[in-house]
C-alpha cells in the first residue's frame, strides 16, 4: 500500500469542501481527465463520481465510488480504470493547529496492475501521489486567505 501525507495550510473543511466536490475531482486527481457525472447524494457511501482517465484519444470511461465517509475526518474510494484495474484510497484528516495533516492511502486491489510486485506499484503511486496531494493542496490553500497575505 502506497501512503503519502501532507500539511495543508488550509482548515479541514477547506480541504474536505474540495475532496467531497465530485466536479472538482479532475482539478486535482492526476490521471483524471473528465468529469462525465456526479451522482445526486455524492459523497455518502453507495454514489459515484463518472470520470474519464488518460490522454486523449486514449481514454478510459470509468467510475469512482464512495466507500466510507466520515466529514471532515475520512473518505475511503473505490477508484476503477479498466482494463488497468480497481483501486482502493483513503483520505485521513487531522486537524493541526488549524491546518489539516492529510493522509492519503491506495491500494490496487483488482486487475492487471494488481499482479505487479507491491515494490512496484507502490513506487509509482507514490510519485503520482505526490503530484495529487499539491493539487489539492494548492487549491485548498488558494482559498483561504492567511494573515501573512494581508
Amino acid at each position: 500500500m502506497s501512503e503519502n501525507e501532507r500539511l495543508i495550510h488550509a482548515p479541514v473543511a477547506d480541504v474536505f469542501a474540495i475532496l467531497t466536490d465530485g466536479w472538482s475531482y479532475s482539478s486535482w486527481v492526476v490521471g483524471a481527465c473528465r468529469i462525465r457525472d456526479v451522482e445526486p447524494g455524492w459523497p455518502q457511501p453507495g454514489h459515484s463520481i463518472h470520470h474519464s482517465v488518460g490522454i486523449w484519444p486514449l481514454l478510459i470511461d470509468d467510475r469512482t465510488t464512495v466507500e466510507q465517509y466520515e466529514p471532515l475526518r475520512f473518505l475511503q474510494l473505490k477508484v476503477r480504470a479498466w482494463p488497468t484495474g480497481e483501486g482502493r484510497v483513503e483520505f485521513v484528516a487531522n486537524d493541526q493547529n488549524g491546518e489539516c495533516h492529510l493522509v492519503m492511502r491506495e491500494q490496487t486491489v483488482k486487475g492487471p496492475a494488481a499482479l505487479l510486485p507491491d515494490s512496484v506499484v507502490d513506487q509509482i503511486l507514490h510519485v503520482r501521489n505526490t503530484e495529487t496531494l499539491r493539487r489539492l493542496a494548492l487549491m485548498a490553500e488558494g482559498s483561504t486567505k492567511h494573515p501573512s497575505q494581508d
